[in-house]
Order: C-alpha cells, then structure tokens, then sequence
C-alpha cells in the first residue's frame, strides 16, 4: 500500500480533543494518495461505521481502533485486526466503562487486536503476542546503533489531530476547555504535540530516511487489518420465540384474535389486508420486531400502565389488532406501505409513549427479559453550539464575566468595535460551533441485537440511567439495528393518576382505552369545539384552542387534522390559513385534477407526509423509495443535502415530461420545502388525536380530578399557577397546604383542593412527605404544639408553615401563631437546630390580625404565586375598561383591557423583526389572546407575570376574538405590608408623547 503510515488518526469524535471531521480526514488522505488509514479515536468507536463508508467511496483502506489514555497519559492504542478484534476492542472497553474503572497500564492479550505502546515505555515491556513499539518521527533518531536489525516490532506513530496550525490552536482551546481552565494554565501533558499537525507522506519519508524498515514495519500492520462490516447484514434480534416459523404462527394468531376484539363483523376487504400485512411483515423480516414490541406493551399493561403508539406504526392493522396502537387505521384510510413495503430506504420504527413515572420500568424489563448484554440505548451527540460556544472559549480567554455576558448579547452585531482579544474568541467560537462535546441518550431509542451488542459499539454508562451506545439513531439505522423507540410523556401521567383518583374519590373505574365511546360523546365534543382543553395532551396550547374554535372541531377528523396544521411547516407556508378558510367553506378551485383526486380529503392542501408522498409519487411520478427519501428530509433524517438535492432535480425534470405548468410545480415544491422538520404523519397525528380525546372525556367529566393530576405531574403547556385558576373556574375551592388536609402531593377532597407541600419552595422534601405519614397514624394535629411535639422541626420550618397557612384549621391569625413559636427553644440535640416547647406555653397570647394582602405575599415569596385574584392586589382600576365576554361587540374598536400575563409566543416575521402573541386572562377569569406587532413590541414590554392594561383593535376572524395591541402598560400592586410600607394610591405613569 502506498503511504499508509498513519495508524494514529482522530476525528473530533476525540472529544474536546480532535478537530477534523472524519471527511475532513478522508479528504486529507485523498488529497495525498494516502491508500490507508487507522481512526484511532480516544475513548470512542463513533465514528467508526461513517469512517469506513467515506473511505470505502474514496478508494481508502479503512482500519479502526481506538486510543487509551489515564490522566492525559497516552496508556496504548489497540488496532482491530478484524470483526473479531473490534468486538473484543469493544467488550473490554464496556467492562471498564460500565464499572467506572481506571484503565489498566497494559491490556489484556487479545486474540485479533494490535496493542500498540508509546516508544517511552520501551524499557517497561516484554513485548507479547501481537505487539508493538509505537516511535513518533521527533524520537526517530532514538533508535540508534542499538536497534539497528532489531525494529521488526517498532512502527511509527504519528497522531492527527489538526490539519494545520489553526486547527491545532482549537485543538489546545478545546483541552483547555475540557481540563475547565484558562488556557495559559492548561498543563502541558494535555495538549498533543505540535507534531501532532498533518504530516504529509513525504515529509514521513524524509524523517525516517535512515529507518524505512519502520516506515514498512506501519504499512504492513496497516496491510494486516480490515474491518470488513456488512452494511446490509440486520444485526437486530431475529426471533421473539427462537424460531422464525413459530414467530409467524404466533403473530398471526394474535392478529386474528385481536382482529375479532377490534371489529365485531370484520369485513372481508378487513381480512384480506390483515393478510396482506402479515405476508410483508414476514418477507421483510419484522416478524420479531412486531412481537417484541408487542411483549412490551404486554408487560406495561400487567402493570396497569398507559401507553399510546404512534408514529407511522399506528399504519398497520396488525399493530391495531395487537394493541400497540389504538388508532383504526381503516376509518382514517391509512395504508400500511407507509410504515413498511419493500421500496423503503430505511427501517421503520413504533414510537409508543409511556407515562414519564413508568417508562424505566419499561425500559428494565427490556433489559432484564432480553439480556443486558444483547440490549442497550441509542446515544446522541450533543455539539458546541451558539451562545454556548462563545461562553466557553471567553472563559478560556479569561474574559471576566460581564464581558462574557456582552459579548454573547452582541454577537451578531458588527466586530469592528471589539478588541483583538474578543475577535479572536468570536471567530475560533465559530470553529467549535457544531463539534461534539459529549455523548447523551437519545430520547428513547432501545436496541435489542442479535449477537451481543459489543460486536457492534462499546457502551458507556451515564450518571443516571441505563448503557449507551457510541453511536446515533442515523448510524444504527446505517447497520441495520432497529430501534424501538420507548419515549415518556407526561401527558399519559395525567390521565394515569386522573383515572386513579377517581377510582379512590368516586369508586367509578374508567375505560379509557374505550375511546370510539368519547370520539362520539356530545358533551367531549362540544369542549373541543370551544377550544375548552386546558390540561389536555396537545391541544391545550392558546395556538391550538384558537385553531380548534376556528375550525369548529367537532370531531375527530377533524382533530386529526388540526394536529398537524399546527405544525409550523403547514402553518409558515400559507396552508394552515388556507386550510381552516376552505373548511369552513369558502370556495376554491384544484391547481390540477390530479391534485383533487391525491387531496380531496384536505382541500387540496399538503397536510402530512402522506400528502407529500402522494403527490410526489402519483402526481410527479417518482418512485415511492424517491418520496421516501423526501419525506425523511422532511423529518430531518436525510442523508445530506446533495442526495434531497438529486430527487429534487428529478422531480422538477419529471413534472416538466410530465407537461404540468411551471407555476403549479414549483408551488408544490415550495410547499413540500416548508415542511422540513415540521410535519406529522397522519398516523402521527391520530395517535396523538386518540390520546386527546381521553384526555378530554376525564376534562369534561372529572375536571377537578384531571386538574389535579395535571398539577400533580407538573406537566403542560402552563405553569402550576394556571392550573390552579382553571380549577378554580371548574368550581373548586383551593386551599393553601394544611398540616391536618394536604399531603406532599396535591389532594382533592370532593371540591376541595389542597395544594401539596412539594409546592412550598423551601420546605424540606423529608418533612414534606412525612406530615401526612404521621397524621395517617396518629391522627389529626391538634395545633402546633402537637405538631412540634410530635414532628420536631427547625424554627425556620415551622415558620414556613404557619406563613403559608397550614396552621389556619386551629383559627388563630398568623402573626400570633409566630408569636407563640417564639417561646418554643432550641435543644441540644444531635439533630441541629431542632425546637424544643417549654414546660407550658401560655395560654393567653397577643391577639394579632393577618391581611388578605399579608396572605397573598406570603403566598407570592413560598408558591410563587397567590392564591386570591392577582386583581385584587392592585392599587387601583383604571377607567373605560371591558372585559373579554365584550369583544363581540367592539370588533374593529379600539379598547382597553386588563389582563393577567399567561405566556408569551416569541416569533419573526418575514423581515425579521420581533412579534409575539400573548394569552391572558381577565377580572372574569376568561382568556383571551393579544398580538403585538413589532413597533408595539419594541415599544412597550411584557416585563414577566403580572396584570396589565391592554391598549388595542378587537379583530375578529372565524368566530374567535383577539386584541391587536399597541400599548400595553404593567399596573402596580398594593405594596408589601409585611414591609410596613403604607399602601399608595395608584396613579398611571406619564405616557411618552
């Protein structure tokens, strides 16, 4: 081989240490006619697998190992001779990894791996089996008289870490980075050596002149290993029952008998898909894949946990039929091809959502049921990226932290006013944009692998979790290991504990996977139709209850629809505007006829991948592999851009043989870009319609229960405050946490509820959890003596409750509650600053009197938020006030209303200025929404939660109200008592003119 001298390479895959990507370093070695090549990263196999294909394609002999180092101390480098040898590379590698074990000063001696040692331990080793001395060229000349004849073992180990001196320079900021110092205190031994820049073949040469045996010695050890993957070959578990016929029966038996549950008369055109499903789904190999997915959502539901499948997998009939997913994929015409057919460039995977409190339960029995060995998670890469980067390469600079602070601010500002000093750190920022920083797991990707998963990647262990791989979902992909993707959502948490509550508070037991039963239920769809859908999974937004009442939904096509309009791509296009105009009727004509025929169902629009996939097939006459990969684009998974650039330019020279107009072309294509990274699948969008609606038949019957659930899971689109006032307009009564009445959760007693003590800010977890322990056994608290007595706590504790109310059940007033603490003592107990009572506490106290005000500032300082109308603490109203119920009569008038802040949408428009849209709620407790247009904007601020006075036009568009604001001003609040500062009239601030 020619020049193969490099066994010592680095992609940036060397963590805070290489710079090159590993096509920067196939291009290097093109570019020299360097014929092979060893990655050699430190610690890491990721990019392995990308490696060999780049050098596969480039004509580079491709050999892969990896570099071991202890405290910045080079240890060896192990060279995979074969399959074998990586996976022994690997094993070794997890053995050490997963027990967090140093790395020992010499490996063990493998069979099929090179162990390779840096020249300076010559003297240390008895060199064994499969061996060798790695010399680098500055240490050549070392070899001397002494070796002459004797270098059969010794080959040459020249690093790369960088291409030239740049590169090298954000080589030592990165090490400076990692070590979390400034880069004139970065120790020596951690950076790499100068020679660790490119060194061409010649300049090798040249070096080693007098020693060309080493040089020989480096290619034939190069010459020696292969890694010979099989990129075809599926690695993921073949059997479910160790039998690939005994898989097929078993499938098709629990198909059939799930087919039989799903539809009390399946029609033959029923049958003869389920059939049809089954012959694909055993041609392509997935039999196992369909039945281990399966097994799981078996197992989560012997537990009594909730699960939704979605994802293009809610395509398939047999999923259906196996309860991996509930969504009828013959009522919404959804074809099984989409999820799986021979022409697919990339395996399909179920999505199936668990409630965040049970998926590592999930997860566990994966691992416990198909061997931890043949079983791990998908990593991904998290990279240096905007601000970030700035902050970190300013921190090795040493720039003090207000200039740090200025400079991310400023940084897209022009640089001619910034020093030398902030120049530099902006432009080597913007060379570590983009690197990876670290390994991190993927969201929910399990890999269950036939053969042990090391023959594949060497794990890692995470602080808290289960072992990864080193390689991404796009490389498993490549190798053909399936994911099944096991993600959480706290969505199913809400429904989970709103079903548990009302079994406990009602004795009823709900259905809730009877959901054909809520689809039809009038009162479910007369809330959807409102937009009345706080706390529901994916509908409870202020965007998409606005478009549920502009659509009028009633139904759930409809929902399934609304679920991907929302998504921007549908919505930044123009089409969700069109979308909701033609379904409420106005009249519109097809581009072409082929399009009424592909887009009936949705107006001749592109709602989902289906559309895209449709049009691009049967009206531009791709090939369905072609639309597949387009609509991977789509989800961001293609493979580059030049590949989504080729099925473009076929797609534009097709429609054009074709004969179709330029213009309708190329709105189509504009319409199928604006979905990159930004749609659904209608499958998708059914699943995630299914689990709406249970959450909106527990909303419409149990409101309080489902509040409660929604609180208890701190999930949702609103912070707790929220929540707390939508219960309150369902009727309930809330109450501040009570020693004798809350537990550390929030508990609904009939229509009553009381707030948890998890919700109390600086109140210990362990006392928190333990009041309700000791009054289940002993009783009610009588009054804080009792409690004191009977929970010893610190004086700062105690002081929490009694603020907050958890003492108010005994009638007296704060003030003399505290009063009374004040004459309980500090022990001298182990425990520190534990309480004491004295002897007797008199009974006799001042006769002290709280506030409303006093309460809600309490409340403001320990919940975060008070628990009477924040329109209450103001100082006063302003005049010429409505409401929100008023809009329909001032539509097109300028009005003025107070609003309490919910949240704030941050955007751009076209020109990109700052827009935003605001939801508030008014003195009524109504919400309604507010559009601030840029000059507004920059203007006047939404300086955080609190009451405002709205300025604006009342518009109105489909049957729903919102005020185009210009002015909006923060109204102040009655001041502080406990301050002892009188409360001021309120006066308005003087307007700018």
């Amino acid at each position: 081989m020619r020049y193969a001298y490099y066994l010592n390479c680095h992609s940036y895959f060397s963590l805070r240490f290489g710079t090159l990507s590993v096509q920067e370093l196939v291009d290097l070695a093109v570019e020299h006619q360097i014929e092979a090549l060893a990655l050699t990263d430190v610690h890491n196999m990721s990019a392995c697998y990308e490696f060999v294909r780049a050098c596969r394609e480039a004509g580079i002999h491709p050999v892969v190992g990896m570099e071991f180092r202890q405290d910045d101390q080079l240890l060896y480098i192990l060279l995979a001779k074969s399959l074998a040898g990586f996976a022994e590379i690997n094993r070794w590698y997890t053995q050490h990894s997963l027990a967090k074990e140093d790395w020992p000063e010499l490996p063990p001696q493998f069979q099929e791996v090179y162990a390779i040692y840096p020249w300076e331990k010559r003297k240390q080793l008895s060199l064994r089996k499969n061996e060798l001395l790695g010399i680098r060229p500055q240490q050549i000349n070392q070899l001397g008289l002494h070796w002459q004849g004797q270098t059969k073992r010794v080959v040459l180990l020249q690093p790369i870490v960088a291409k030239n001196k740049v590169g090298y320079n954000l080589h030592r900021l990165l090490r400076a980075i990692d070590h979390n110092v400034m880069l004139s205190k970065l120790p020596e031994k951690a950076v790499a050596g100068k020679e660790s820049i490119f060194q061409t073949p010649q300049d090798l040469e040249w070096t080693c002149a007098a020693y060309l045996d080493v040089l020989t010695n480096t290619s034939k050890l190069l010459a020696s290993c292969s890694f010979d993957v099989d990129f075809s070959l599926n690695r993921t578990r073949k059997t479910y029952t160790g039998d690939t016929d005994a898989d097929r029966l078993l499938l098709k038996k629990l198909a059939i008998e799930g087919l039989n549950k799903r539809y009390a008369k399946p029609t033959k055109a029923i049958q003869a898909r389920l059939k049809r499903e089954l012959e694909i789904i055993s041609e392509l190999d997935f039999l196992a894949y369909f039945l281990i997915t399966w097994d799981v959502i078996r197992y989560s539901q012997s537990r009594g946990f909730f699960h939704v499948g979605r994802g293009s997998g809610a395509n398939s009939l047999v999923a259906y039929c196996l309860g991996i997913t509930d969504v009828d994929p013959i009522e919404l015409d959804l074809y099984f091809e989409r999820f799986l057919n021979p022409e697919r460039t990339s395996p399909p995977d179920f999505d199936i959502d668990f409630s965040w409190t049970d998926r590592d339960e999930v997860i566990e029995y994966m691992f416990r049921r198909y061997r931890d060995s043949h079983v791990s998670l998908l990593a991904t890469y998290t990279t240096f990226q905007g601000r970030a980067s700035i902050r970190e390469m300013a921190k090795v600079f040493g720039l003090p932290k207000r200039e740090i602070d200025l400079l991310v601010m400023n940084r897209d500002a022009p640089s001619q006013g910034l020093d030398s000093l902030s120049r530099q750190v902006l432009r080597y920022a913007k060379r570590l944009q983009g690197l990876p920083n670290h390994l991190s797991i993927h969201a929910g990707g399990v890999l269950i692998s036939e053969d042990p998963i090391h023959h594949a990647s060497p794990l890692d262990l995470p602080p808290k979790g289960f072992p990864i791989t080193q390689f991404d979902m796009r490389i498993a992909e490549d190798i053909n290991l399936h994911k099944f993707d096991i993600l959480s959502q706290r969505g199913l948490a809400h429904i989970r504990e709103c079903v548990d509550i009302i079994q406990r508070n009602y004795n009823q037991t709900i259905p809730i996977h009877e959901v054909e039963k809520f689809k039809r239920d009038p009162k479910v769809n007369a809330r959807l139709a409102k937009g009345q859908t706080m706390g529901c999974f994916y509908i409870e937004s202020p965007a998409m209850r606005t478009l549920l009442t502009k659509l009028r939904c009633k139904d759930y096509p409809t929902l399934v629809a609304a679920s991907s309009v929302i998504r921007p791509g549908v919505a930044r296009s123009g089409m969700m505007q069109a979308y909701i105009e033609r379904h409420n009727g106005k009249l519109f004509s097809y581009p072409h006829p082929k399009l009424g025929e592909l887009l009936e169902e949705t107006y001749g629009i592109m709602v989902y991948q289906e559309d895209v996939i449709k049009v691009l097939h049967y009206f531009a006459g791709l090939s369905l592999a072609e639309a597949d990969l387009v609509r991977r684009a789509m989800s961001g998974k293609a493979k580059g851009s030049q590949t989504f650039a080729r099925v473009s330019k076929k797609y534009f020279d097709a429609c054009r043989e074709k004969g179709y107009p330029d213009d309708i072309v190329k709105e189509l294509w504009r319409q199928i870009e604006s979905f990159a990274g930004y749609s659904f699948s209608k499958a998708h969008s059914a699943s995630f319609a299914v689990e709406s609606y249970q959450s909106l038949y527990l909303k419409t019957y149990y409101p309080l229960a489902f509040i409660v659930a929604v609180i208890n899971n701190f999930g949702g689109f609103y912070r707790t405050e929220i929540y707390i006032h939508e219960a309150k307009m369902e009727g309930a009564t809330v109450h501040p946490p009570c020693v004798n009445h809350s537990e550390y959760m929030t508990r609904l007693i009939e229509e009553d509820i009381y707030l948890g003590f998890v919700h109390l800010k600086d109140l210990s977890k362990e006392l928190g959890q333990t009041i309700a322990i000791e009054r289940e056994k002993r009783g009610p608290f009588i009054d804080l003596a009792d409690f004191a007595r009977r929970l010893p706590s610190s004086k700062e504790q105690l002081t929490i409750l009694i603020r907050i109310g958890a003492f108010d059940f005994t009638g007296k007033s704060k003030p003399s509650l505290l009063w009374e603490l004040l004459l309980f003592q500090h022990g001298t107990s182990k425990q520190a600053d534990i309480l004491f009572l004295p002897p007797s506490v008199p009974k006799q106290l001042p006769d002290l009197e709280s506030s409303y005000l006093t309460d809600a500032y309490d409340q403001m300082e320990l919940l975060g938020f008070p628990l009477v109308s924040p329109f209450q603490l103001l100082q006063h109203d302003p005049p010429n006030l409505i409401k929100a119920v008023d809009f329909p009569e001032h539509v097109n008038r300028q009005v003025r209303v107070l609003g309490y802040l919910i949240c704030i949408k941050q955007t751009t428009t076209i020109h990109k200025e700052r827009m935003q849209f605001a939801n508030f709620y008014d003195p009524d407790g109504t919400m309604f929404d507010v559009v601030r247009f840029p000059p507004a904007v920059k203007k006047y601020s939404l300086a955080g939660a609190g009451v405002y006075l709205i300025e604006g036009k009342v518009s109105k568009e489909f049957g729903t109200y919102s005020l185009d604001s210009h002015k909006v001003l923060k109204m102040p609040y009655q001041l502080d008592p406990r301050l002892g500062q009188e409360v001021n009239h309120w006066s308005p601030p003087e307007e700018k003119q």
